[in-house]
């Protein structure tokens, strides 16, 4: 299969091909998750089954990924820029956490956290790119999010904020903030060869200043809080009006952010 080039990736990740979102809203209609991270078959429930019968099951490589979806963007390794919409969103104080209960209690309460992360990004049709530790990752590509991805991005961390219980009057049952930034980043097919069926695993991913901006800003924000850049404001259309404004130095990085701050459960 010969490799698709960067235009042809281009077209399918900023909008401009809109075969992937019709597609992805009917694999989202099946029951049930886990899902695919990119095209969203599920992988339990009757729609799982039947994706097991036709061979489009967990790919065995990576598991995140259908057969299908593996199998295409392992062909098709490379990607683009584009621009897009990210969001980070972290358990604050997940050390003090962890210490004042037991090991399975922790894990059952971060699982928890996951699921409900995870179906609000699905929801809004975002890329679920990865947990890590106590983070969840999502990505708002337009042509799978739709050209509005930065004010989806936006609705998705008010949303997951609200659903644990941040502006709920006896508290959230953990403690999250998020940051939410748009800009451009390399969006991808990337990893290691693999030709004979071990070796490096590909992934679809986002890379970039862009990426690590919004992995700082998360680190940043309170329980509570969603810190947006304002080029995820401008883009979504948001009244900095009576909002909370910061000047924020993040680390690593020359060039400081602004932000405007939104709080759970608004």
């Amino acid at each position: 299969m010969s490799p698709m080039g960067e235009d042809a990736w281009r077209r399918k990740l900023d909008g401009s091909d809109q075969g992937a979102r019709p597609k992805r809203r009917f694999w989202r209609s099946l029951p049930s998750p886990p899902r695919c991270k990119m095209c969203l078959r599920p992988f339990a429930g009757p729609g799982g089954a039947v994706m097991r019968m036709v061979n489009l099951g967990p790919w065995h490589k990576n598991p995140k990924f259908c057969r299908g979806c593996y199998q295409d963007i392992d062909a098709h390794r490379g990607g683009a820029e584009i621009e897009l919409s990210m969001l980070f969103a972290d358990v604050r104080g997940s050390t003090g956490l962890a210490e004042g209960m037991s090991p399975r209690a922790f894990t059952n309460l971060l699982n928890r956290f996951y699921a409900v992360a995870s179906r609000e990004l699905v929801a809004r049709d975002a890329v679920v790119d990865k947990f890590v530790g106590d983070e969840v990752v999502g990505l708002f590509i337009p042509g799978m999010a739709g050209f509005d991805h930065a004010a989806v991005a936006i609705d998705a961390a008010r949303s997951l904020l609200r659903e644990t219980g941040h502006g709920a009057a006896d508290g959230p049952w953990i403690p999250v903030g998020a940051g939410v930034h748009t800009g451009v980043a390399f969006v991808g097919s990337i990893g290691g060869s693999g030709e004979d069926g071990g070796g490096d695993v590909t992934d679809f991913t986002a890379l970039g200043d862009a990426v690590n901006a919004t992995a700082r800003l998360a680190s940043l924000a309170g329980p509570g809080e969603i810190l947006v850049t304002r080029a995820a404001a401008d883009t979504a259309g948001v009244d900095p009006a009576g909002l909370e404004r910061r000047h924020l130095e993040l680390r690593g990085r020359t060039e400081p952010l602004d932000v405007v701050v939104l709080r759970g459960g608004a």
